[in-house]
This record gives C-alpha cells, sequence and structure tokens, in this order.
C-alpha cells in the first residue's frame, strides 16, 4: 500500500514538474508586419514576430523554427508545409523575414513558431496564427470602377450617392472576401448588414498615386440565393472642402465605387460579384457630408430596404463604368480608422446667452450619437466647440469656416437613433438647438474615433497636474492620428504637416504601436515629394507645388523613419525611404552650394515661439530661420550617414560623412562667434546647437550655461517654438541640469506644458497661451486646442524621468537602457512600455533618502540599469539580496556617483541610499 501511494506520488510530481517545465517558456502576440493576423496583405516578403515570455532570468533564444501551411491542420500534422526551413540558430524575434515560396493572391497562409533558449528549454509550437494575402496584380480585379449618373453641381457639397445590386448564390458558402475602394469615402451594406467595423474608408492617401482598398471577411453576411449589397458614397478627403476654406476637389470632381467579392462554396467552385453598368444609383436621407462642415440627413428620405434583396430600384439611375487605372490599388500598411470607445456628457449647461450645451468632460474627435422622439419633419441641429468664453458661453470663432454642424431631421417613428457618416468633429461641447421636449445626458454619446493603434505604454506619477499632462499628450495623439497624423481636428485645416508630426514621433512611439501607422504616411511622403527634392508641407499633399522644402517640416522625411528604426529595429522602412531621405539632402546640398550654407529659401522656423506685441525690449525668443535651417541640414545629414551605415553603402558613408563635416563648419563660421556665442542668443538657438553636436567640445560648456542663463532670465520658463521644444529638457539633462530641465516641466505660469493643464485643458493646445489668465483668447485664426506638437515632452518623461531608452547599436529595444533621473520633488513614477520583445518597466520611489528601482526586461533583451547616486554596488539590494548573489546580473560597477548594472531577462527590485 505504501508503495502504491509512493508511485502515485512520484507520478503526480512528476506530471506536476512537466506542467511547469513546459511554460518554462511560452510564446505569445505573434505579428505580421505590425498586425495580429491580418486580412488582405500586398507585401511579398512580410515579417514575423513573436514574444517569448518567462518566470526566469536572463533568458534569451538560442534558435527557432517557424512552419507555414495553408490550412491549420497541415501545421498539426506536420505534412504539406509551404515553408519550413528547419531549426535557425538566431536570438532574432522580431522582423523575421518570410523566405519561403511566392506568395498568391487571396491566400491565407497559417504558421506557427517555436524556440529554443538558453537554458536548454524548448517551446511548445505556438498557437497557430494567420495572414491573408490581398489582391497582389491589377489583373486579379475584375470588378471595374463605376460612378453613378446623378445631376451634380460639382462646386458644393452634393446628396451621398447610394448605389446597389442584387445577386444570387448557388450554393452552401464556405469562404467570401469583399474587396471595396472608393474615390470619396464609402459604406458598405450586404443585405441589410454593415460590412465590417471600419470607418473613414479606404482612408487618406496620396490619391493620384495609391489608393487603399479593404479586405473584409464577409462569409456571415452572405446566403444561399438572393443577396443584396448597398454602398454609400461619401465626398471626403477626395473631393470635400480639404485644405484651406472654399477648396474643393483636390483629386477630383467625380464619386466612383469599386468593389470585387469572391465566393468559394461548399463543392470548391467560385463565384465573383463585382462592380459594373448593371449597377442602380440613387440618393438617400445624407444630403451633405463634409469633413468641415459636417452633414445634414433627413431621415424620412430613408430607401428602407435599400441594401436587401427585393428592394424595388426602378426609379433608380443608372452607373456607368469609370475610366479609372486599377494601378494604383493597394493595401492599407496602417492600422484601420474605428470607433474606438464611448464617452458620456459630464453635464448639461445653459449659457449666459441661453444656450443649451453638453459638456462631454474631454476634448474628443469623433461625433455625436443621439436619441430622439419627435414629429416628422423636426430639426435637430448640433454645434460642436472646443472650449467656452470667458463668459461661458459657446465659442466658434478659432474654428474658422469650418462649420462642425450636424442636423438630423426626424422621420417620427418612435425613438430615433441617428450618428454621422462621413465627418467628424473636434469638441469637447455640444450646443443643441430645437431638440423636441427635455434632452438630458443620456440622450448623447459621444462616439470617439481614431485610427486603431494598440496602446504601448504609460506615464505616472506624484504630481497630479504631470498626470493630467500625460492624459493632454494621449488624447493629444488620439484625435490627431485619424490615418494621417493631422495638425488639429476641428478647424478647416486638419492636415498631414510634416513638421508637427517629426516632432511629436518619438513621443508617439511611447503612447502608441505606431510604426505601421508611421510606414503607410511615409509612403505618401515620399511619393508626394517634389522632384527637386522638396518635401511637401503636408501630407498627402493638397497645398500645391509651391508648398514645400522648410527646415524642420521637410525633415520628416530622415527623423521619422530613423526613429521608426531606432524604437522598432525596423530596418526595412530605412531601405524603403532612403531614396527619399537622399533627394531631401541633397536639396539642400544644392541650395546651399559651394560653401555648404543654406540660406535660401521660405522656412517657417522656429513656428509659435514666445514672443511679446509691441515688443520694444527685444524679449520675444526670435531665432535667425537660416540658422534653424542649417541645423536641420546637419541633423538630416548626420541621420543619412548613419542609415547608409546601417544599410551597408559604403560609398554613401563616406559622401555624406563628408558633408556632414563641411555642413558643421559651415555653421560654426556662419553663425558661432569667436567667443562662442550665437548669432542668434535664443534658447532654441542653443538647444539645436547642443542637440544636434554642431559645437566643438571646447565650446558645448559655454553654450550650456548661456542656456541656462537665458532660462533663468526668463524666470525659469520655456521660450521654444515647435522646433526647440521637444530637445530642450533633453540638451539640460544630457549636459548636466537635470534639475533646470524639471523646473521648466513643472513651471504653471505661462509659458510652460502644465500652464494649460492649469487652465483645464484635457488636450495639448496650439499656443503656450491659447487662452489667457484674463479668459480671453489668443488670436482666433490660429488657436487649436487639440495640438500635439507640443506634447513632445512625453519623450522626456518617459526616457528621462521614467528611465527607458532604446539603445541605437541594438535597436527596437533588444538592448534597453533603464536610465531615471529623479528630480522635481516627485516622490515616485510609474513607467511602463510594450516593446516588440515584451513589456518593460520602470518604477521608482524615493523617501528620506531611500531609494527604489523596480524593472522589468522581457526575455530574449538585456539591459543596462544605472542606478542613480547609487554609489558603489555593495551599497545596493535586490528584493534584500547582495547584488553577487542574484541570478541575472550580468555584472555591477560603480560609474561616478551611479551604479551600473548589466541584466539579462526579468523582474528585479533594487533599493539603497542615495549618495550625494
Amino acid at each position: 500500500m505504501k508503495k502504491i501511494k509512493y508511485l502515485s506520488f512520484l507520478i503526480l510530481s512528476l506530471i506536476s514538474y512537466s506542467n511547469i517545465y513546459s511554460q518554462e517558456i511560452r510564446l505569445d502576440r505573434l505579428i505580421c508586419e505590425y498586425k495580429v493576423n491580418p486580412l488582405g496583405l500586398d507585401v511579398q516578403n512580410p515579417r514575423l514576430g513573436w514574444i517569448i515570455t518567462s518566470v526566469d532570468r536572463n533568458v534569451m533564444q538560442t534558435a527557432y523554427q517557424i512552419r507555414i501551411a495553408a490550412l491549420p491542420d497541415d501545421l498539426k500534422e506536420n505534412k504539406s508545409l509551404l515553408w519550413n526551413p528547419g531549426k535557425i540558430k538566431s536570438d532574432q524575434s522580431l522582423q523575421v523575414v518570410y523566405q519561403g515560396p511566392e506568395l498568391k493572391s487571396s491566400k491565407r497562409y497559417y504558421w506557427q513558431v517555436k524556440v529554443w533558449d538558453n537554458k536548454g528549454n524548448v517551446s511548445e509550437w505556438s498557437d497557430v496564427a494567420y495572414w491573408e494575402m490581398g489582391l497582389l496584380k491589377a489583373s486579379d480585379w475584375k470588378a471595374k470602377w463605376i460612378q453613378p449618373v446623378l445631376d451634380e453641381d460639382v462646386n458644393i457639397s452634393n446628396p451621398s450617392p447610394y448605389l446597389r445590386k442584387e445577386f444570387k448564390l448557388k450554393g452552401d458558402i464556405v469562404k467570401a472576401r469583399a474587396y471595396i475602394s472608393a474615390h470619396g469615402l464609402y459604406e458598405a451594406e450586404l443585405n441589410g448588414k454593415k460590412v465590417g467595423d471600419q470607418v473613414f474608408t479606404p482612408g487618406w492617401t496620396s490619391y493620384n498615386n495609391r489608393i487603399q482598398y479593404q479586405t473584409y471577411d464577409v462569409t456571415g453576411l452572405l446566403q444561399k440565393g438572393k443577396n443584396a449589397i448597398g454602398v454609400i458614397l461619401g465626398d471626403g478627403w477626395y473631393r470635400g472642402n480639404i485644405g484651406w476654406a472654399k477648396h474643393r476637389n483636390s483629386y477630383g470632381d467625380k464619386l466612383a465605387l469599386i468593389m470585387q467579392i469572391e465566393v468559394t462554396y461548399s463543392n470548391g467552385k467560385t463565384d465573383i460579384i463585382r462592380t459594373d453598368d448593371s449597377w442602380k444609383a440613387s440618393t438617400g436621407p445624407v444630403l451633405l457630408s463634409d469633413i468641415y462642415n459636417g452633414e445634414i440627413y433627413d431621415a424620412r428620405l430613408e430607401n428602407r430596404g435599400w441594401s436587401k434583396p427585393g428592394f424595388d430600384d426602378k426609379d433608380w439611375h443608372n452607373t456607368k463604368l469609370a475610366n479609372i487605372t486599377l494601378n494604383t490599388l493597394v493595401c492599407p500598411q496602417g492600422p484601420p480608422v474605428k470607433r474606438i470607445q464611448e464617452i458620456h456628457p459630464v453635464a448639461r449647461l445653459v449659457t449666459p446667452k441661453g444656450e443649451t450645451i453638453f459638456d462631454m468632460g474631454q476634448n474628443m474627435v469623433g461625433r455625436i450619437r443621439i436619441k430622439v422622439k419627435g414629429e416628422a419633419g423636426s430639426k435637430i441641429t448640433l454645434y460642436h466647440a472646443e472650449v467656452l468664453d470667458k463668459e461661458g458661453n459657446f465659442y466658434t470663432e478659432n474654428l474658422r469656416s469650418a462649420k462642425q454642424m450636424v442636423q438630423y431631421i426626424l422621420k417620427g417613428e418612435g425613438e430615433e437613433v441617428y450618428e454621422p457618416h462621413f465627418t467628424f468633429q473636434g469638441f469637447r461641447y455640444v450646443k443643441v438647438e430645437d431638440y423636441p421636449g427635455e434632452l438630458s445626458t443620456d440622450d448623447l454619446t459621444g462616439i470617439v474615433i481614431h485610427s486603431d493603434f494598440e496602446p504601448a505604454g504609460n506615464f505616472s506619477c506624484s504630481n497630479p497636474l504631470l498626470n493630467q499632462l500625460q492624459h493632454n499628450i494621449q488624447w493629444g495623439q488620439k484625435g490627431n492620428f485619424l490615418d494621417v497624423p493631422t495638425d488639429c481636428p476641428q478647424r478647416d485645416e486638419r492636415l498631414g504637416w510634416t513638421g508637427d508630426a517629426q516632432v511629436f514621433s518619438r513621443a508617439a512611439c511611447f503612447n502608441g504601436d505606431v510604426a505601421s501607422f508611421f510606414t503607410k504616411w511615409l509612403v505618401d511622403l515620399s511619393v508626394d515629394q517634389f522632384e527637386d527634392g522638396r518635401i511637401p508641407h503636408v501630407v498627402p499633399n493638397v497645398l500645391g507645388p509651391n508648398s514645400g522644402g522648410s527646415a524642420g517640416w521637410a525633415d520628416a522625411s530622415t527623423i521619422i523613419p530613423w526613429n521608426i528604426y531606432l524604437l522598432y529595429g525596423d530596418e526595412r522602412i530605412l531601405e524603403h525611404q532612403y531614396e527619399s531621405m537622399v533627394k531631401w539632402v541633397n536639396y539642400m546640398a544644392t541650395e546651399a552650394g559651394e560653401d555648404y550654407l543654406w540660406n535660401t529659401g521660405p522656412h517657417f522656423g522656429d513656428w509659435l515661439f514666445y514672443s511679446i506685441n509691441n515688443d520694444v525690449s527685444g524679449r520675444s525668443a526670435v531665432t535667425n530661420k537660416y540658422l534653424i535651417a542649417q541645423a536641420f541640414f546637419a541633423h538630416s545629414t548626420e541621420l543619412l550617414y548613419e542609415t547608409a551605415k546601417v544599410l551597408g553603402k559604403s560609398e554613401d558613408v563616406k559622401k555624406y560623412g563628408d558633408l556632414l563635416k563641411n555642413v558643421n563648419q559651415a555653421f560654426l563660421n556662419e553663425y558661432v562667434t569667436p567667443n562662442g556665442n550665437l548669432v542668434s542668443g535664443t534658447q532654441t538657438a542653443y538647444v539645436l546647437a547642443l542637440e544636434f553636436d554642431l559645437l566643438p567640445d571646447e565650446q558645448k560648456k559655454g553654450a550650456i550655461e548661456k542656456l541656462v542663463k537665458n532660462i533663468g532670465e526668463y524666470k525659469d520658463h520655456l521660450t521654444t517654438g515647435f522646433l526647440g521644444t521637444p530637445y530642450i529638457c533633453h540638451v539640460l539633462s544630457d549636459h548636466g541640469y537635470p534639475d533646470v530641465a524639471y523646473k521648466l516641466l513643472l513651471r504653471e505660469t505661462y509659458p510652460s506644458w502644465l500652464y494649460p493643464v492649469k487652465m483645464g485643458a484635457t488636450t495639448i493646445w496650439e499656443r503656450w497661451d491659447g487662452i489667457r489668465t484674463d479668459g480671453s483668447f489668443e488670436e482666433a485664426s490660429m488657436n487649436s486646442f487639440n495640438h500635439y506638437a507640443y506634447g513632445a515632452i512625453g519623450d522626456w518623461m518617459y526616457r528621462v524621468i521614467g528611465g527607458i531608452n532604446a539603445d541605437k547599436k541594438r535597436p527596437g529595444y533588444k538592448h534597453i537602457i533603464i536610465h531615471p533621473r529623479p528630480g522635481g520633488n516627485l516622490e515616485y513614477v510609474n513607467t511602463t512600455y510594450r516593446s516588440g520583445y515584451g513589456r518593460i518597466m520602470s518604477s521608482w520611489k524615493k523617501k528620506d533618502g531611500a531609494f527604489q528601482l523596480s524593472v522589468s526586461i522581457p526575455a530574449n533583451t538585456t539591459a543596462t540599469v544605472i542606478l542613480p547616486q547609487g554609489g558603489k554596488p555593495e551599497n545596493v539590494r535586490e528584493s534584500g539580496k547582495s547584488l553577487n548573489k542574484v541570478q541575472g546580473i550580468l555584472s555591477a560597477n560603480s560609474e561616478g556617483k551611479d551604479v551600473k548594472l548589466e541584466l539579462g531577462s526579468g523582474s528585479y527590485d533594487f533599493t539603497f541610499t542615495l549618495k550625494d
């Protein structure tokens, strides 16, 4: 009996051990081209990645094996594999390039991976993931572009066209895909149900060069026998108001549709339903739908059942084939735009003017869904605004010509629920006019809309004002990442300004997984680039051929690709953008001429720097625009030089290395006096000179001292504009003045980051003083209250306060540098970031001279951790143990007053007493 009990115990122990062992390493979040199970790719060699999780420390992948098949059962049975290169000795778990047979249109590919680690563990095969290809060749399109034959005045907004088609399916459906695009925007329905959950499709690209189409799995929307499809078209960016006031038809004056549904039956046969001139067209309840101006919807004109079979369309108009190329159709690279969340009003207000206002509690981007009961023909009007004026009245002057108005005309049939279609608004406050009956906060819902990028990082600390600043930065990013990185979401602009995008790009990468978002946008930057190398001010370019080439704006072409490489380990983006980078740097070199001095052309300069009206004392922080241009000339040249090194372009390494030396010397000759003074004594001038390493070592100490002195002269306030602001705190902390950087960050009076917070902001403002202390407004023609550029400080908050940094030598956080620099009387900081390898954490607490730093390093990475003022390694404990007794610590050394540790992966908890 005892033997039986012992044997049972032994078996249970072995089972338990086996379970534990099998969980030593686990594989999660398999991605393909930055997406989980993407539908519709046109990349012939997609890149794969996975996250390794382990409770152990110092875990590194030593090998991996990928297998790919056409069916998931083939993977399980390990047969009929399309690609199985075997065990690959490598620690690479990101940006792993598929190198198998040529991929075919519309085919789905299933894949798995397993890995080996340095502990002798072998993972189980991962869960099955997949990707599905789109239509890879123009000849794969059997559909034709069609246009509705409707009477329109193309100089104004017209009612949205409704297009429909009925068709029969002859068997049991096992698979169906819809491929859809439009000139304009589209919403599609099959048998009365919406196709997909995306909005503002097909998105905004350089339409003359490329236009996205979406791929949908519509298997569940189709049925054997009779079916119907309906599509509504909207003006959108294609022919609606965009650019400046009353500027329409940027890409054309006719809306168009292309759609192809591929159906596979259970017997293996297929059908294709396509757009052709047999489709019918009409108009309906959407009388006007415009990005700037809003929407007018008359529910009495609804075509009931119009997207279902059996609808009577005998009075509808014809469609016609349109002579539009198929060669520009591409699959989306970035995340789709979706309804992301819903928020409800926090208050119902009546203004001094008697206006009924609803406060959403948050400056948001999207639209309002409203519930209403009333008589047919009753008209409700919604107006949208970001702020109230100092008297508490509704304020829309800063919208310029954008109406941001939504009007709904009731059909009078019980409770009606309405949400606009092809428009979005930037707003916190909603004014409601002519609502029948009593309107409550339950009748309005705010639909927050933006590109569906996955959240990546978070920052919180003991200072509630900084937490609100972080909140404002994140909401500014949400509101302005609607398929393109826009400057603002409310006035008659909403354009992809390159300068705004580049200054915010690194902060954006902390807040969200935006690699694919920027990848998509950078393609448009390249195709819209002018022949001479200039980069347009806005991308996609709707401002014409004379708008481009401004320093700090055009440098988005070099800065953003480099940031994506640095933070995601993405060499391919450098390869794809390299020609564009070269063209931009060569343009500057041509303009500079033989003396390498770029002092020509119009530039925005340090946009919206601190200035004073009627400035007789010279306090306005005006920086020489050509000094700025030369600084960015040097910076872009350096990034191109570094990119050439990464890509192994040896001739260009020498060429642009030599150019960089000459550009730097020209900067010194022209803008630095023999005593080391810059010709512009502004904060921005010294910041750029130091950040871009334009000064010889012997002049840097004097330069940083002059910068600190200047800040003191403005009573510890910054005076920088768009181009100096992203770097000022970095320059201070990198050159020995983190205390001054903290002073700037924590200043609560104008100009500062926290002044808008104290004034009640819930997003980042365009101007430091969009609302003045007396409640009055800055100039209405340029006063956005949702403008992310100054939110670039978020990068410093993550990297310096929180301490999470990427290593240029091992990009993508393959090697992590954790170096928090506490200050500003902060008692604690919690910082997390989900890298491509997994979750990174750096959280610290400081109290009565004791310091605690908790870090998490993902498996398959290593880290350098700097313990600030840690003194000597023997003064530090990890979870109560001496460092020499701790697994995962690869080395520990003193470095000045700090302790420098090299760590393997895992979670660590360090404590020590701060040393002066």
